[in-house]
């Protein structure tokens, strides 16, 4: 099979595309022939050598959210047989023809529904539906600010907040394009945040008052003026650095009673799988009824990897960019 490894840390250049085995189901895994791939900023990160989770290590082999058919299963397999269709977060080796990942992870999907657009499900679509519900507190009414609102989170959190009753969805993207695609999505109020005064524009946006909730994954300079934005009594949720610029957060920046909460999903995964599991089935309900739309920018052949990370670098996708193996 093919599978897209790199062995020194740099530019989208040093992915390659490499025959290897066939692995196999160790004990409680599924083999899963690949459908599709999602691609994650996390892995464009780790191949930059940024240590994101923890590791960057080499030889690098990036993750992603891969969608396919189940071929086999492992011993003590119950919950999947092959010929079912499912998606799964898998950490290491996943841009490849064949995967193996945990099966207890695995979300089933239906026959219906396209491998790329499922490929949002396990990581984007879960990280949207539990940083805004579990860590934000969304409340029906409450206005939200998120952050680089077009990405593959991004603009599943646009609509996750508008089904979960959300009053005002303020999303600031850096173009005019993406800015009129979040606003498609259902998105109140755009503001480009490479403007200035971008955060005076989302101050007035809510009269003076601030934000009630406000998703962040960008760092430096958007995170300091994100927790000035956000209301008294309200929540910021940082679930992600783009930026890789960390700034420090002093006590008395939170003193009008504002609280920021990190976010991880495997946190929720480990600690929290009912609520992983009722957020899957809301998920896809949401989907089936059309409130969410889960949007792919670009279908790449595997040996486009370096495109689809060229893709993310520059910052130039407009929902998921996906490999088709």
């Amino acid at each position: 099979m093919r599978i897209v490894r790199h062995y020194e840390h740099g530019a989208p250049s040093v992915l390659r595309v490499e025959e290897a085995e066939k692995p196999q189901p160790g004990p409680g895994e599924v083999l899963i022939r690949s459908e599709a791939v999602g691609v994650t900023f996390a892995e464009v990160q780790r191949r930059q050598g940024i240590p994101i989770g923890g590791h960057a290590t080499l030889p690098g082999a990036p993750g992603g959210d891969v969608a396919g058919v189940v071929e086999a299963v492992g011993e003590g397999v119950t919950n999947l047989s092959a010929g079912d269709r499912v998606v799964v977060d898998v950490d290491h080796s996943a841009y490849a023809d064949y995967v193996t990942a945990d099966a207890a992870w695995a979300i089933t999907i239906p026959d219906t529904m396209d491998a790329a657009e499922a490929t949002l499900l396990p990581s984007p679509a879960q990280t949207a539906y539990h940083a805004i519900k579990e860590a934000g507190q969304l409340r029906a009414g409450e206005s939200i600010l998120i952050d680089a609102a077009s990405g593959g989170v991004g603009h599943l959190a646009v609509q996750i907040a508008k089904a979960m009753g959300a009053g005002k969805v303020i999303a600031t993207a850096s173009t005019q394009a993406k800015l009129d695609f979040v606003r498609d999505l259902g998105a109140d109020v755009t503001v480009n945040y490479t403007d200035d005064d971008w955060d005076d524009q989302v101050r007035a946006a809510t009269d003076g008052r601030g934000v009630d909730v406000v998703l962040e994954t960008v760092g430096g300079d958007i995170l300091t003026k994100s927790i000035a934005l956000t209301a008294q009594f309200g929540r910021l949720v940082f679930y992600g650095s783009a930026s890789g610029d960390i700034q420090p957060i002093h006590p008395l920046m939170l003193s009008r009673m504002k609280t920021v909460a990190g976010f991880a999903l495997y946190a929720m995964l480990y600690n929290k799988p009912e609520a992983i599991a009722a957020g899957q089935r809301d998920l896809l309900d949401m989907i089936a009824t059309g409130k969410v739309r889960p949007v792919v920018h670009e279908r790449l052949g595997l040996d486009e990897a370096v495109k689809a990370h060229e893709l993310m670098e520059a910052r130039a996708q407009l929902g998921k960019v996906v490999l088709v193996p």
